[in-house]
């Protein structure tokens, strides 16, 4: 099984980019179902969640091929209705699927999505919706079949929470239904806005995404057309967490610092410098981190679920004691009990959890148990004192890219080993 090796106690400093954001390259590569001829998304990272995404295409029969950060896709020849449940276990949001094939096949079968276990992520709301665009949906024993042998036709789709998924769901979907559909409470992240941006570029007439209501007007055909994912601001607030936890200077490049304000905030509140122009953001950390009086997660323009694992590692440092409320996943705080064996002082009570600031942490052996979980492990081991090994790692490689090749490059001690014993990049 492959580890990360840690040397921990150095300074990050320097410069890097970020790579594409995993949240927007899985939707989009979902959408080019739907679309005639050959899409090319460029900036794609290469993760296990992107290969996977792959994979599925590929078995719906699109004919896909990859050129470092380029993937293009052409779903001429694709007829599959059906993800087999391997595949559907791959990944969490593999359900991104389901308005995609019940769009162009008027069929779809899934099993539940795998992935990480960060709690329950019901698709209640992507079934209520493609109800609403008149599909006929069963479920049974694990498995869901949706029918719109008329095809889907536009609706008014009101989320009571506005999720992500099925935001992105309700608008591939109704890109080339019937009629004008309207989601009310609709997910605002930045993510939301680049898929929609991609369809419009393949003729679709999208308006209002990353805002609470976004109109979709049905187009009888979708042209594949180029798009240049966005940059992922939860792996560049991953890096900016593990600058400060080490008390360095770090400047990230290529990113849109906007999608980034929540956390911004939140390194100042505990004494960092950050820096902003139009493409860049650079975080300087003092010497001794402050604590945080509260961060509660919520939907963007809030604090994002996603980045609270990295951010609790990164106060473990701090001064003082901070808290944290998880008000999206039940699940999110099972990275707690491998940063206690760095040395940390975490308490976890149900959706919040209390950590007390301590001098030092100690490099541990631990696992990893989820995706961004993983990620707080390697900014621990980063801000500790000597080794660290950290298990498990394909939970990481689902959405970072080679984080030991972007963290080397900020003077990063890290090694990674495979099965082998072989060292693939320091």
């Amino acid at each position: 099984m492959s580890e990360y090796i840690i040397e921990g106690g150095n300074r990050l400093y320097g410069e890097c980019g970020v790579q594409g954001a995993k949240n927007s390259a899985l939707p989009i590569l979902a959408a080019t179902l739907l679309c005639e001829g050959k899409s090319d998304i460029y900036n794609c990272p290469e993760l296990l969640d992107v290969d996977a995404t792959a994979n599925i295409l590929m078995h719906l029969g699109c004919v896909v091929s990859r050129s470092g950060h380029r993937v293009t896709v052409c779903a001429d020849s694709a007829s599959g209705t059906e993800i087999p449940e391997p595949l559907m276990r791959e990944m969490r949001s593999s359900v991104i699927f389901l308005g995609a094939i019940l769009a162009r096949n008027k069929r779809v079968r899934l099993s539940t999505p795998g992935g990480c276990e960060i709690g329950l992520r019901p698709i209640d709301l992507h079934l209520d919706a493609m109800r609403k665009l008149g599909a006929v949906v069963s479920e049974e024993y694990g498995n869901i079949e949706c029918t719109a042998p008329d095809g889907l036709k536009g609706a008014t789709v009101s989320l009571s929470f506005p999720s992500v998924g099925a935001t992105e769901n309700i608008i591939i979907a109704a890109s080339t239904a019937k009629g004008t559909t309207t989601v009310i409470n609709a997910a605002r992240e930045p993510e939301i806005s680049d898929l929609a941006d991609f369809l419009n570029g393949c003729g679709a007439k999208i308006s209002g995404a990353g805002q609470g209501t976004v109109v979709i007007e049905g187009v009888k055909r979708l042209n594949g057309s180029s798009h240049s994912v966005i940059t992922d601001r939860i792996a560049a607030a991953t890096y900016m967490a593990a600058a400060a936890a080490t008390g360095g200077n770090v400047r990230l490049v290529n990113i849109i610092p906007a999608h980034i304000g929540p956390m911004i905030d939140l390194f100042e509140e505990a004494g960092c410098k950050i820096r902003t122009d139009c493409r860049s953001v650079n975080i300087e950390a003092p010497k001794l981190l402050k604590s945080v009086k509260m961060i509660r997660t919520m939907p963007y323009p809030g604090f994002p679920t996603d980045i609270q694992a990295p951010i609790g590692a990164m106060l473990t440092k701090a001064k003082g004691t901070s808290v944290i409320i998880e008000t999206i996943f039940e699940n999110r705080f099972k990275y707690i009990g491998e940063l206690i064996r760095f040395g940390a002082k975490i308490r976890a009570d149900g959706r919040m959890a209390v950590i007390e600031g301590v001098p030092v942490l100690h490099g541990a052996r631990v696992r990893t148990t989820d995706l961004r979980g993983g990620a707080a492990l390697i900014v621990a081991g980063l801000a500790s004192e000597g080794e660290t090994v950290i298990t498990d790692i394909k939970h990481i490689e689902r959405g970072y890219e080679s984080p030991e090749k972007t963290l080397a490059a900020l003077s990063g001690k890290i090694r990674r080993i495979d099965n082998d014993g072989s060292e693939k990049s320091d």
